[in-house]
């Protein structure tokens, strides 16, 4: 993070959590799981006013510091970011079926992969969302948690799609509760409409998304 741009992303596999922005336009609620910098965190809160904004992160001391150093806001109506288990947020029946979009990066103070990464987590992470909710999800580590991670994903989702590895091996997947109809033209045209709007790279996503239903057609 940029201390002059609170509010901007600057890592590309943080940028890559947002490309649910190439199926959704309009969320109403947003839930990050594991606040980190609150990169995610503050540019949904800044950049979609309609949109109510959860976060839950274990770590008492990271939520202080993002609130000290980085800029996060503290709750309000919109705004929600409680110290607590992301395991305890996901298997809340008051979650359940009310997330338009569910952002998962998870790790500990050795960030050797996810920490919550069982068939279970994430059967609830998607009984949070709602019907046509999506979730992004960063998955790193040993090749083993990707296999792991993916294949517990696909038991849970009706479609799961990662995008190319970028630096210090972090892969981003994106999963949808319902599949998507996929049109290329009209995802790239979506694409140069958010690069405008919120200037993130998004045809980078969707050539990652081509690429990725070349290879497994």
């Amino acid at each position: 993070m940029r201390l002059s741009r609170p509010d901007a992303i600057e890592l590309e596999y943080v940028q890559m959590m947002m490309m649910w922005l190439l199926f959704l336009e309009q969320p109403r609620r947003i839930a990050q799981l594991g606040l980190g910098s609150a990169a995610l965190t503050k540019f949904c809160y800044q950049r979609f006013p309609q949109a109510r904004i959860a976060a839950a992160e274990l770590n008492p001391n990271v939520i202080a510091i993002c609130e000290a150093m980085f800029g996060l806001p503290p709750n309000d109506a919109r705004l929600d970011v409680r110290q607590m288990d992301a395991n305890d947020f996901v298997h809340d029946p008051a979650n359940h079926g009310t997330l338009d979009v569910l952002q998962v990066d998870l790790y500990d103070e050795e960030a050797r992969g996810p920490v919550l990464d069982t068939p279970e987590f994430y059967q609830a992470c998607c009984d949070c969302l709602t019907d046509d909710g999506i979730m992004t999800a960063n998955v790193f580590g040993e090749y083993d948690n990707y296999d792991r991670n993916l294949r517990h994903m696909e038991l849970a989702f009706d479609a799961v799609v990662w995008l190319p590895e970028v630096h210090d091996a972090n892969i981003v997947v994106i999963a949808f509760k319902r599949a998507p109809v996929i049109d290329f033209s009209v995802l790239y045209e979506r694409a140069a409409a958010i690069r405008k709007a919120y200037n993130l790279p998004a045809k980078k996503w969707v050539d990652g998304l081509k690429e990725w239903m070349r290879d497994h057609q």
